[in-house]
């Protein structure tokens, strides 16, 4: 089978020539149609994460082992199925839930593999969905899939399910005010969820007016371009002068820190789920006198993406699958997704 593999990080992906995994037990092999092409691959490719003044946070520091094959919103077919395996057979349409932990951690026992201590996910510290076929290494972790478009359903695996939990962290109501900053495939996602779950006045705020367009599409009330300097004031103007009750992240860079505790009110809630990196100042003060709550969203457990698919299929949110690219342009995914070209979401067909 053909693999694009990250051999070197910020040099080209190389597409390999490996076996067709053979499996064991309770281990699947699933026929990939579509992975997603995610932010996280992008970060994987160049080996880690800003962290701030200068400083380098290391994929390899994480566990992280190359060459790696990245790719992990996998949807595809059953192709091999191990002895032990039951409930699911060989043509089975399946979803991959990759996030995959080590089983014995405290977050692993209660069915959070997400928030794994020693996590194992596809696609970052074993290959995944960027190949002909990948191994699942528990049937467990699949979810059959019908009466929906498989391209589509791949991003609900990391993106999807991302702005599923951010959405839930911020627990906006529906007399409330949520801003929304960055309008990329995880943020029109967000949109769509939070307008279906949380009924709440959602503020979009972006630097590209072509993808604030999209989130209007997609159900923002108001859509700011933040290179409009008094974006924060515009903001607290929306939210009837008092500021937001939610503000979620998807960018998360010292500019949009900054600006989400500027237009948050008393009580606020600050959820910041983007990787894009740095290190934010914030005066210490403001946060026990106005009562504010910061967390981090980091994808979402197996009954989330269980809970997820059902909106999907029952036609609450819509995945938009704006591009697809075949295996050998995996490098030019990557470049586009970088370089901001990418609308929505854009998948690889192997």
């Amino acid at each position: 089978m053909k693999a694009a593999q990250i051999v070197t990080p910020k040099e080209p992906l190389v597409i390999k020539d490996l076996e067709i995994p053979n499996p064991k037990e309770f281990e699947v092999v699933v026929k990939v149609k579509a992975v997603g092409v995610c932010h996280s691959d992008l970060h994987l490719w160049e080996g880690g994460y800003d962290a701030g003044s200068g400083s380098f946070m290391k994929a390899t520091d994480r566990g992280v082992k190359f060459p790696v094959t990245p790719g992990h919103e996998v949807v595809g077919t059953v192709s091999n199925t191990g002895s032990s395996v039951q409930g699911i057979k060989t043509g089975d349409e399946v979803l991959v839930y990759p996030w995959i932990g080590c089983g014995v951690c405290p977050a692993c026992k209660i069915g959070s593999e997400n928030l794994c201590d020693a996590p194992r996910s596809l696609g970052v510290f074993q290959n995944g969905g960027y190949a002909e076929y990948v191994l699942v290494p528990n049937f467990k972790y699949l979810i059959k899939v019908s009466g929906i478009d498989l391209e589509g359903v791949a991003s609900l695996a990391c993106s999807g399910l991302t702005a599923f939990t951010a959405v839930k962290k911020a627990n906006a109501k529906p007399e409330q005010f949520l801003v929304i900053v960055g309008a990329g495939g995880l943020g029109l996602m967000g949109i769509q969820i939070a307008k279906a779950i949380t009924k709440s006045t959602i503020v979009c705020v972006d630097l590209d007016d072509n993808k604030l367009a999209a989130a209007k599409k997609m159900g923002a009330d108001h859509t700011i371009n933040s290179k409009d300097p008094d974006t924060a004031q515009k903001i607290i103007s929306i939210c009837n002068n008092k500021g937001a009750e939610c503000v979620i992240d998807f960018v998360n860079t010292p500019p949009t820190v900054k600006m989400g505790l500027a237009v948050l009110r008393k009580r606020g809630n600050l959820i910041l789920v983007g990787l894009f990196g740095g290190s934010a100042e914030i005066v210490l003060p403001t946060i026990p006198l106005k009562a504010i709550t910061i967390q981090g969203a980091y994808t979402g457990n197996y009954n989330d993406l269980v809970e997820l698919l059902n909106l999907a299929k029952s036609g609450v949110i819509n995945p938009i699958i704006s591009k697809r690219y075949l295996l050998g342009d995996a490098n030019i995914a990557l470049q586009e997704l970088k370089q901001g070209k990418i609308i929505g979401r854009a998948v690889i067909n192997p």
